[in-house]
């Protein structure tokens, strides 16, 4: 490994075929490994949490290896977290699917929904509306990203007076507008997949590997 090849762990509790998103990063240039072991995971460069399938199963997973600590251990020592997928739905507050409520990590407000729109799932690529201070972003602002989901989050709303930076919110539409992508500190998290979005996605990683 490299001096400049950051070590990264991908956060592994039984969510599906995570395999291509190791590969997207090593390509990207990190030393990447799929693992649930806790000490790795606290321990690496960065910490991606994948996600595929429903929002409670996923939760159930990631409580089975203790990721609610781990991730929240890393942020509060600044360390990088990038969510994908379901992986950043499980940063709000809580998921609603079919009238089943499942608390989330609540590293931001606001609940997982079903989407409002013709088609379900929400498959495919599409554009995103990127704020200018994006640096996740960098360069392919302008670019299409792949998403596969029926549930996401439809608003965000902040506590006025709240003492922390404001999140750099990242918004695509399906029917109705929703969250595609989260910059707030050590936090990151997109609803696409990266890992499956060519050239522009295969950038964005980039982009993150160089804040670690």
């Amino acid at each position: 490994m490299s001096a400049h090849q950051p070590r990264v762990v991908v956060l592994d509790y039984g969510s599906g075929n995570v395999r291509s998103a190791v590969r997207a990063l090593e390509r990207a240039g990190a030393d990447a490994v799929l693992t649930s072991d806790r000490s790795a995971a606290a321990e690496a460069d960065g910490l991606v949490v994948p996600g595929v399938g429903a929002f409670a199963a996923c939760m159930a997973g990631l409580h089975r290896v203790g990721a609610g600590e781990i991730v929240g251990r890393r942020l509060s020592g600044g360390r990088p977290v990038l969510g994908i997928c379901v992986g950043l739905q499980v940063m709000f507050e809580r998921g609603v699917e079919h009238g089943v409520e499942t608390e989330g990590f609540g590293e931001w407000p606001g609940e997982v929904v079903q989407l409002e729109a013709p088609v379900l799932p929400h498959m495919g690529w599409n554009s995103v509306s990127v704020p200018e201070e994006s640096r996740l972003f960098a360069g392919v602002a302008g670019e299409r990203f792949y998403f596969v989901h029926s549930y996401g989050v439809r608003s965000w709303v902040l506590v006025p007076g709240e003492r922390v930076a404001e999140p750099v919110v990242t918004w695509a539409t399906h029917g109705t507008p929703f969250v595609a992508a989260v910059e707030n500190g050590p936090l990151s998290a997109t609803q696409f997949h990266p890992e499956k979005s060519g050239e522009p996605g295969h950038r964005l990683l980039r982009n993150w590997l160089t804040t670690l």
